[in-house]
Order: C-alpha cells, then sequence, then structure tokens
C-alpha cells in the first residue's frame, strides 16, 4: 500500500516542477549555421564573345551567264591563284551564238563594202551632173546605214565572245575556296554562287553580339583577341564593322574585328576570343543560390548584425548571369546575405554566420576589396582574419 500512496506524489512533485519552468526557455529555438556573403560590386569587367578567323574579302563567285556546269576544277581549302579557272559550263550554245555574230558581221562587211563602191561611183556621176541630187542622197543613205549595220554586227561579235569566256569561272584574286555552292552538272542562272573565296590578306575575327550587349559597341572600338591555339596570348584589334540588322534566326548582330595578322598569324578557320570591355558600374551582385522569390516578388535573406537574425529584404534585381545576378536596388555593400539553403529559412530566425570554411565570421567586418575579391569564385563569402 506504501507503494501505490507514492507514485502519486511523485507525479504531484514533477508536475510542479513543470509549472515553475520558463515558458520563454522552452520555445527558444537554437540557432543554425547560415552560409553568408556580402553583395560584390561589379566595377569594370570584361566581356568574352567566341568567334573565327575569317577572311576580310570573301566575294561570291559565279558565271555570268547561265548553263549547265560540264567541270569543277577546284574543292574547299584549294589554294588558287589569280586568273586560275575554277569551274567551266557546257559551251555548245555559246560556241553557237559565236558562230552566229561572225557569219552576221561578214555579211554586214560585204554590205558595206557594196554601198562604199555605189557611193563612189555615185560621187562622180553627181560631179557631172549625170544624175539628180536626190538619187545621190538616196545612194549615201544606204551607205551610212551599212555602215551603221557593221558597226552593230561588230559590238554583237564581241558580246559573243564574251560570253564564250564567260563559260569560265575564273578566281579574281589569289585566295583559298571557302565554300562551294554549286557541283558539276547543275544548271545554274547567271550570278548564282558557285564558290566563296577568302582572299588573301587581311584576317578578321568574326562574332555574334547578342542584342543587350550590341548598343554599347561602336567601329573603331579597341578589343582583345586570343587565338585558342594559343591560349593567354592576347593581341590588340578594333571593331571595325557591325552589322545594323540582327540575324533572323539567331536574334544577334555580326561583328568583324580587325588585327595586324603580320604579329599574329592567324589562318583562316582558327577559333578565337574577343574581350571587350564591360560598361563601368556600381552595381552589386550576388550569388544566384542568394536569391529567392514568393509571390512574384523576389527578395534574399538579411542577417541583423545587432541580433544575428534573419530579415527577409525584397531587392530588385537585373538580368541573370551565369553565376552571380546584379541587384539594381533594396541591398547595400555592408550587407550580409544568406548565400545557400535560402528555401528552409524564415523571418526571425536565428543564425550563426559561417563561411564557406566554416568558420564564423564577424558580421561588423568591412567588406573585402573589390579586387581582392575578383580573384576567387564570385560567391564566396569574406574571409575572417587570423
Amino acid at each position: 500500500m506504501l507503494r501505490y500512496a507514492v507514485i502519486p506524489a511523485l507525479m504531484a512533485g514533477l508536475l510542479g516542477l513543470q509549472g515553475c519552468s520558463d515558458p520563454d526557455q522552452e520555445h527558444q529555438e537554437a540557432p543554425r549555421p547560415a552560409l553568408v556573403t556580402q553583395p560584390l560590386s561589379s566595377g569594370a569587367s570584361q566581356d568574352v564573345f567566341p568567334g573565327e578567323v575569317r577572311a576580310r574579302y570573301e566575294p561570291e563567285l559565279g558565271f555570268r551567264i547561265g548553263g549547265k556546269i560540264s567541270q569543277r576544277l577546284v574543292d574547299v581549302g584549294d589554294r588558287v591563284s589569280e586568273g586560275a579557272t575554277l569551274a567551266r559550263l557546257d559551251t555548245d550554245d555559246v560556241r553557237l551564238q559565236l558562230d552566229a555574230a561572225r557569219a552576221q558581221f561578214a555579211s554586214a562587211q560585204a554590205d558595206h563594202k557594196l554601198a562604199k563602191s555605189e557611193l563612189e561611183r555615185y560621187r562622180e556621176l553627181q560631179e557631172r551632173q549625170v544624175i539628180s541630187r536626190s538619187q545621190f542622197d538616196a545612194v549615201e543613205s544606204r551607205f551610212d546605214a551599212s555602215a551603221a549595220q557593221l558597226r552593230q554586227a561588230g559590238a554583237n561579235l564581241k558580246v559573243a565572245r564574251n560570253q564564250a569566256d564567260y563559260a569560265a569561272l575564273k578566281a579574281p584574286q589569289a585566295g583559298v575556296v571557302a565554300q562551294r555552292l554549286a557541283e558539276a552538272g547543275q544548271v545554274v542562272s547567271p550570278g548564282q554562287p558557285v564558290f566563296v573565296l577568302a582572299v588573301d590578306g587581311d584576317r578578321e575575327v568574326r562574332i555574334d553580339l547578342p542584342e543587350q550587349d550590341v548598343g554599347r559597341f561602336t567601329i573603331g572600338m579597341p578589343v582583345a583577341i586570343e587565338l585558342w591555339s594559343r591560349p593567354g596570348q592576347l593581341f590588340t584589334g578594333k571593331l571595325r564593322e557591325l552589322s545594323p540588322a540582327a540575324d533572323p534566326r539567331s536574334r544577334t548582330f555580326e561583328a568583324r574585328v580587325a588585327f595586324d595578322n603580320d604579329a599574329v598569324g592567324a589562318e583562316l578557320g582558327q577559333s578565337a576570343r574577343v574581350f571587350a570591355q564591360a560598361a563601368t558600374s556600381e552595381t552589386l551582385s550576388i550569388p544566384l543560390s542568394a536569391l529567392t522569390a514568393e509571390q512574384e516578388e523576389t527578395y534574399v535573406w538579411v542577417v541583423d548584425p545587432a541580433s544575428a537574425t534573419l530579415k527577409k529584404t525584397p531587392v530588385e534585381v537585373g538580368p541573370y548571369q551565369e553565376q552571380v545576378v546584379p541587384v539594381l536596388a533594396g541591398l547595400r555593400a555592408s550587407d550580409w546575405v544568406v548565400a545557400a539553403g535560402t528555401h528552409l529559412l524564415r523571418e526571425g530566425q536565428p543564425v550563426i554566420p559561417v563561411d564557406r570554411s566554416n568558420r564564423q565570421v564577424e558580421l561588423t567586418q568591412v567588406p573585402m576589396d573589390v579586387a581582392t575579391e575578383a580573384k576567387r569564385p564570385v560567391e564566396a563569402p569574406a574571409e575572417q582574419p587570423e
């Protein structure tokens, strides 16, 4: 019986102790570690655009007359000299036209010779006043007409000879065949491109600029060029040409960067990179992992230095980049933001700010120098001095 009497007494004592505990202590949350970083100033940076080494002059070559291609004498990559024959057309029709022009010219010569002899005879008769003036004028008019017909026949003969020469497509300058756009047996029209010739001499780098960047590029703007075959070696260049309209498929603007190929020694088709100075800006940037959104509102979690608790802070951001996003409004350079695990946080939550090495961060320390921070990954937080 004594045993059953002790149990209620113990339960009453436990309830009494529970009633004396502090309710604030019972519901107090233990702070959790949180990876933090400070916004970085964008400052002056470089944009990189991939490109390809091209010839400055790349004419599209085509026949000046239409016909069927009977021979293709070169292929892509072949080096040709000035005047070299690249392809030929079937010349049966142009030969017939040339023969017809020669016959017409010979007939016009005979008519002109006859009209000339008649004019000389009638001139003698007119001087002796044997014929009337009107008869002499008629003969003289026939002579003038025969002379005009002879000139016309001569011009037609020259055109026919040119047409025969145009049946052979020749290189206007020395260079390399960059593209082949037609094949033997194909019927082409006058002016239809058959080859693209990369003319020897000046070389350029062709790049494509996105719509959001094209506005800050101007003709003559200095840039740097790096060949993929020689990494780390930069050469000077300048923007020579900028397309006024975007490509309808890629929506990019073609640009050409000129450089001194005697110093660079680039070959056609080599891959290259063009470095252009980005616009200087005081805009802050944060890692993409620090950004979160809810109900179409973009915000970050800022750590209050006094209480080490979190505060939801709305921000206005710019175009997203590969690893960071620029913050246009809502943050200061001295703020500390949580850089990871933002979907697990809540307003007022206590945290222990740490860096990527899991060392606690003093929230009162000043932001790191931008030049020093640029040598590290953009999202890396400031390290506490030892």
